[in-house]
Protein backbone atom coordinates (compact mmCIF):
# COMPACT_ATOMS: atom_id res chain seq x y z
CA UNK A 1 0.00 0.00 0.00
CA UNK A 2 1.04 3.12 -0.94
CA UNK A 3 2.25 5.76 2.08
CA UNK A 4 0.17 9.17 2.09
CA UNK A 5 2.30 11.87 0.40
CA UNK A 6 3.87 14.64 2.39
CA UNK A 7 3.49 18.73 0.95
CA UNK A 8 6.16 18.70 -1.80
CA UNK A 9 5.83 15.10 -2.78
CA UNK A 10 4.33 14.08 -6.59
CA UNK A 11 1.12 14.30 -7.12
CA UNK A 12 1.51 12.86 -10.46
CA UNK A 13 1.99 14.16 -14.19
CA UNK A 14 0.10 16.20 -15.86
CA UNK A 15 -0.04 16.27 -19.55
CA UNK A 16 -1.53 19.06 -22.14
CA UNK A 17 -3.15 18.23 -25.34
CA UNK A 18 -4.15 20.13 -28.26
CA UNK A 19 -7.34 17.99 -28.94
CA UNK A 20 -10.05 15.52 -28.43
CA UNK A 21 -7.99 12.95 -30.38
CA UNK A 22 -4.78 13.00 -28.94
CA UNK A 23 -6.28 13.16 -25.69
CA UNK A 24 -7.98 9.93 -26.38
CA UNK A 25 -5.51 8.32 -27.87
CA UNK A 26 -3.01 8.88 -24.64
CA UNK A 27 -6.08 7.72 -22.75
CA UNK A 28 -5.86 4.63 -24.49
CA UNK A 29 -1.78 4.08 -24.43
CA UNK A 30 -2.10 4.79 -20.91
CA UNK A 31 -4.56 2.24 -19.96
CA UNK A 32 -2.30 -0.25 -22.20
CA UNK A 33 0.03 0.42 -19.88
CA UNK A 34 -1.88 -0.90 -16.60
CA UNK A 35 -2.78 3.01 -15.57
CA UNK A 36 -6.81 2.51 -14.33
CA UNK A 37 -7.16 5.72 -12.23
CA UNK A 38 -6.57 9.12 -14.48
CA UNK A 39 -8.12 12.49 -14.40
CA UNK A 40 -9.03 14.31 -17.95
CA UNK A 41 -9.85 17.84 -17.72
CA UNK A 42 -11.61 19.18 -20.88
CA UNK A 43 -13.19 22.77 -21.66
CA UNK A 44 -16.10 21.44 -22.86
CA UNK A 45 -18.25 17.90 -21.92
CA UNK A 46 -16.39 15.25 -24.20
CA UNK A 47 -18.42 11.69 -23.54
CA UNK A 48 -15.77 9.83 -25.46
CA UNK A 49 -13.22 10.60 -23.01
CA UNK A 50 -15.74 9.88 -20.07
CA UNK A 51 -16.20 6.02 -21.80
CA UNK A 52 -12.37 5.90 -22.28
CA UNK A 53 -11.26 6.56 -18.93
CA UNK A 54 -13.99 3.65 -17.75
CA UNK A 55 -15.64 5.28 -15.08
CA UNK A 56 -18.63 3.95 -13.38
CA UNK A 57 -20.74 6.03 -11.22
CA UNK A 58 -22.84 4.95 -8.64
CA UNK A 59 -25.48 7.83 -8.03
CA UNK A 60 -28.38 6.01 -9.33
CA UNK A 61 -27.91 3.66 -6.77
CA UNK A 62 -27.59 6.40 -4.42
CA UNK A 63 -30.93 7.65 -5.37
CA UNK A 64 -32.63 4.97 -5.98
CA UNK A 65 -31.71 4.22 -2.19
CA UNK A 66 -32.91 7.62 -1.30
CA UNK A 67 -36.12 7.45 -2.62
CA UNK A 68 -36.96 4.47 -1.01
CA UNK A 69 -36.02 5.52 2.49
CA UNK A 70 -37.59 8.42 2.09
CA UNK A 71 -40.59 6.59 0.88
CA UNK A 72 -40.70 4.33 3.77
CA UNK A 73 -40.26 7.08 6.16
CA UNK A 74 -42.98 9.18 4.58
CA UNK A 75 -45.44 5.87 4.70
CA UNK A 76 -44.11 5.33 8.46
CA UNK A 77 -45.07 8.92 9.67
CA UNK A 78 -47.68 8.80 8.53
CA UNK A 79 -48.62 4.96 9.90
CA UNK A 80 -47.34 6.38 13.17
CA UNK A 81 -49.27 9.38 13.78
CA UNK A 82 -52.48 7.89 12.49
CA UNK A 83 -52.63 4.48 13.86
CA UNK A 84 -50.56 4.56 16.99
CA UNK A 85 -49.49 7.84 18.08
CA UNK A 86 -53.21 9.83 17.50
CA UNK A 87 -55.85 7.39 16.29
CA UNK A 88 -58.97 9.23 14.80
CA UNK A 89 -61.64 7.25 13.35
CA UNK A 90 -63.36 9.77 10.54
CA UNK A 91 -66.13 7.90 8.57
CA UNK A 92 -65.86 4.64 10.13
CA UNK A 93 -62.29 3.65 7.65
CA UNK A 94 -59.56 1.70 9.08
CA UNK A 95 -57.22 3.80 10.83
CA UNK A 96 -54.28 2.47 8.37
CA UNK A 97 -56.05 3.47 5.31
CA UNK A 98 -53.05 3.46 3.39
CA UNK A 99 -54.69 5.24 0.13
CA UNK A 100 -54.55 8.41 2.13
CA UNK A 101 -51.15 8.09 2.78
CA UNK A 102 -49.98 7.99 -0.95
CA UNK A 103 -49.60 11.76 -1.57
CA UNK A 104 -47.14 12.43 1.03
CA UNK A 105 -45.42 9.02 0.80
CA UNK A 106 -45.26 10.15 -2.98
CA UNK A 107 -43.28 13.57 -2.13
CA UNK A 108 -41.14 12.18 0.70
CA UNK A 109 -39.77 9.76 -2.20
CA UNK A 110 -39.34 12.46 -4.68
CA UNK A 111 -37.88 15.14 -2.13
CA UNK A 112 -35.25 12.30 -0.49
CA UNK A 113 -34.03 11.06 -4.10
CA UNK A 114 -33.56 14.53 -5.14
CA UNK A 115 -31.64 15.74 -1.88
CA UNK A 116 -29.95 11.59 -2.42
CA UNK A 117 -28.89 13.02 -6.14
CA UNK A 118 -27.76 16.50 -4.85
CA UNK A 119 -25.69 15.82 -1.91
CA UNK A 120 -24.56 12.87 -3.29
CA UNK A 121 -23.15 14.03 -6.70
CA UNK A 122 -20.98 16.76 -4.66
CA UNK A 123 -19.47 13.60 -2.33
CA UNK A 124 -18.75 11.96 -5.14
CA UNK A 125 -17.09 14.43 -7.12
CA UNK A 126 -14.93 15.37 -3.87
CA UNK A 127 -16.31 18.80 -3.83
CA UNK A 128 -16.32 21.30 -2.46
CA UNK A 129 -12.77 21.42 -2.97
CA UNK A 130 -11.68 25.01 -3.20
CA UNK A 131 -8.20 23.60 -4.35
CA UNK A 132 -6.33 21.31 -6.07
CA UNK A 133 -3.03 20.24 -6.94
CA UNK A 134 -2.91 20.96 -10.77
CA UNK A 135 -4.50 24.57 -10.19
CA UNK A 136 -0.43 25.22 -9.45
CA UNK A 137 0.38 24.37 -12.83
CA UNK A 138 0.57 27.57 -15.01
CA UNK A 139 -0.43 26.20 -18.08
CA UNK A 140 -4.15 24.35 -16.73
CA UNK A 141 -5.79 27.82 -16.92
CA UNK A 142 -6.00 27.20 -20.94
CA UNK A 143 -8.29 23.77 -19.59
CA UNK A 144 -11.64 25.59 -19.42
CA UNK A 145 -10.76 27.35 -22.91
CA UNK A 146 -8.88 25.64 -24.78
CA UNK A 147 -6.49 22.87 -24.09
CA UNK A 148 -6.93 19.15 -23.20
CA UNK A 149 -5.20 17.62 -19.53
CA UNK A 150 -4.34 14.09 -18.57
CA UNK A 151 -3.60 13.58 -15.46
CA UNK A 152 -1.67 10.47 -13.62
CA UNK A 153 -2.22 10.83 -10.22
CA UNK A 154 -0.13 9.03 -7.45
CA UNK A 155 -2.76 6.78 -6.36
CA UNK A 156 -3.12 4.82 -9.25
CA UNK A 157 -2.11 1.23 -8.95
CA UNK A 158 0.38 1.66 -11.59
CA UNK A 159 2.06 4.52 -10.73
CA UNK A 160 6.01 5.01 -11.37
CA UNK A 161 8.10 7.76 -10.95
CA UNK A 162 10.45 7.41 -13.63
CA UNK A 163 8.30 5.48 -16.06
CA UNK A 164 4.66 7.53 -16.41
CA UNK A 165 6.46 10.74 -17.74
CA UNK A 166 8.76 8.66 -20.14
CA UNK A 167 5.24 7.12 -21.15
CA UNK A 168 3.46 10.72 -21.20
CA UNK A 169 6.44 12.10 -23.49
CA UNK A 170 6.12 9.58 -25.98
CA UNK A 171 2.38 10.36 -26.86
CA UNK A 172 3.76 14.36 -27.87
CA UNK A 173 1.98 15.99 -25.43
CA UNK A 174 2.17 19.94 -26.07
CA UNK A 175 3.57 19.91 -22.15
CA UNK A 176 4.20 17.66 -19.51
CA UNK A 177 4.31 19.03 -15.56
CA UNK A 178 5.05 17.11 -12.68
CA UNK A 179 2.44 18.22 -10.42
CA UNK A 180 3.25 18.72 -6.62
CA UNK A 181 1.17 18.51 -3.25
CA UNK A 182 0.72 21.75 -1.87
Amino acid sequence: MKRRPKSGDSFGFLAEFAGTEELLEAIHACKAAGHTRMEAYTPMPVHEVWDALGHKSHLPKLVLGGGITGGILGFGMQYFASVIHYPINVGGRPLNSWPSFIIITFEMTILFAALTAVFGMLLLNGLPRPHHPVFDVEEFEEASQSRFFLLVPWYDPSFDHDKVPALLESLSPLSLNEVHHP
